[in-house]
């Protein structure tokens, strides 16, 4: 996976009024508690990123 195919799982699998994950709802018509197992591994890929590039950043 990419960043951008990261970040667009990101921007779309978002919790909704009543909790649940609005992008399971839309792409799956598929009822499931936010966050859902795309969102949390998203979220930890997205931090696993963000601490590579910080730690590549040091001396």
């Amino acid at each position: 996976m990419t960043e951008p195919q990261v970040s667009q799982i990101l921007s779309v699998h978002l919790p909704g009024i009543d909790g649940l994950c609005a992008g399971c709802r839309w792409w799956w018509a598929r009822l499931a508690p936010y966050p859902c197992y795309q969102a949390e591994w998203a979220l930890r890929w997205d931090a696993r990123a963000a601490t590579r590039r910080f730690l590549d950043g040091l001396p």
